[in-house]
């Protein structure tokens, strides 16, 4: 059975998810307020399910909260658009974000799709090689040396690298870059990702997976 957090004031939603989820014996535990959220015992959980318009606290402060203490993927379901929300919850460390109101279905495959990714890379965690990458405020350092990158070039690159070793979808991307252009985005990812690569005068350290997205490695 697959134990899932979920942290959300709307507990008729909340509810209707949970019996949906139910049948493909997925566990739903709901909490209205984030504070007895936070206090449930995060870690004994697969996955966490967060609402971003809480009482008492914004479900951005307790994504940080989460992606600081604990190791579990977080998918925010807001009915919050602002492009400033998904940039800032991708950048705090966010899997997913999925705008409200969305079909469960759609839920229940993003939540086996990002397990699947999650499994994966935790299995390989042990033998994986200490990062070269850092991030300093607002800039990205590659084997001890500063990049000089454009902000959306910064964005793009700075959530493969909190995310290294896991595919990161095209539309996982593209929302998570406000400074990308709105017109033609998906081939304006492809520049980004090339003029990067060139920057880092490393071509198979970013890798396109065909059909999905990118991945650093």
């Amino acid at each position: 059975m697959i134990n899932i957090l979920m942290i959300e004031d709307d507990t008729e939603f909340a509810e209707l998810l949970s019996e949906y989820l139910a049948q493909y014996d997925i566990k739903v535990t709901n909490f209205e307020d984030p504070y007895l959220g936070l206090s449930a015992g995060v870690k004994k959980y697969d996955l966490l399910i967060l609402d971003l318009t809480l009482p008492g606290m914004d479900g951005l402060e307790v994504c940080k909260e989460v992606v600081e203490k604990y190791d579990i993927p977080i998918i925010i379901s807001s009915a919050r658009s602002d492009i400033n929300d998904k940039v800032e919850g991708f950048a705090l460390g966010a899997d997913d974000y999925l705008p409200k109101p969305y079909d469960p279905k759609e839920m229940y495959a993003r939540i086996t799709s990002l397990l699947r990714r999650y499994s994966k890379s935790t299995s390989s965690e042990i033998t994986a090689p200490q990062s070269d990458f850092e991030i300093k405020g607002d800039t990205i350092y590659f084997k001890g040396e500063a990049l000089t990158l454009t902000p959306a070039e910064f964005e793009v690159l700075s959530l493969l690298v909190k995310h290294q070793g896991i595919t990161q979808s095209r539309e996982q991307i593209i929302n998570t870059s406000g400074a990308m252009s709105i017109d033609s985005q998906g081939k304006s990812l492809d520049v980004i990702i090339s003029k990067i690569r060139t920057k880092l005068g490393d071509n198979k350290r970013i890798q396109a997976v065909r059909g999905v997205g990118y991945k650093l490695v």
